[in-house]
């Protein structure tokens, strides 16, 4: 008789669980799509891209004028005396140093303006899903990378690109 109260008792807390589980509603969402794919997000990317592709030209470009300078010096290497070539060495290092230093910040630069946007897309979706969840019952909302499979009308990234398309169209990078 023991044994059967005890069963009972875990059996009706067993199905209470499952029912409580059952009720809520999850739905997923592709964030990586969403930030690469709204309105502001590609054109943060293209802003991104173009400023990117123009930094590498300019390097390249210096980087010629650079290695032409060192190859002109070791030609006048031996015409020079040592300390005129000394003096020259230093001053190509110099401008070496330099343009190391004003690439990396360029790409620091570009580093930085891309997590700015990514925060403030980010800072924009945040009230947009709040809005949906609570108008529409949801009580968890997974991100689809950390889903192995689900079904497609659980999917809600389209509705929410419409949605943050309107909210947010733009951001400023500068």
């Amino acid at each position: 008789m023991k044994y059967l109260v005890k069963f009972i008792v875990v059996t009706f807390f067993v199905l209470i669980c499952t029912y409580s589980q059952a009720e809520q509603k999850t739905v997923y969402i592709d964030m990586k799509y969403v930030l690469n794919n709204c309105k502001a997000g590609k054109a943060a990317q293209d802003y991104l891209a173009k400023t990117f592709k123009d930094n590498q030209k300019k390097f390249v470009s210096t980087e010629k004028k650079l290695k032409e300078q060192e190859s002109k010096l070791l030609a006048k290497k031996n015409d020079l005396s040592k300390e005129d070539y000394q003096k020259e060495a230093d001053s190509l290092r110099k401008k070496v140093v330099e343009y190391q230093t004003s690439r990396r910040a360029a790409v620091d630069e570009i580093a930085k303006k891309r997590s700015d946007a990514r925060k403030k897309l980010l800072d924009g979706l945040n009230p947009i899903l709040k809005t949906y969840t609570e108008e529409n019952g949801i009580s968890l909302v997974i991100d689809k990378k950390n889903l192995v499979m689900g079904d497609t009308d659980l999917d809600i990234t389209k509705l929410v690109i419409e949605k943050l398309n309107i909210a947010l169209p733009s951001i400023k990078l500068n």
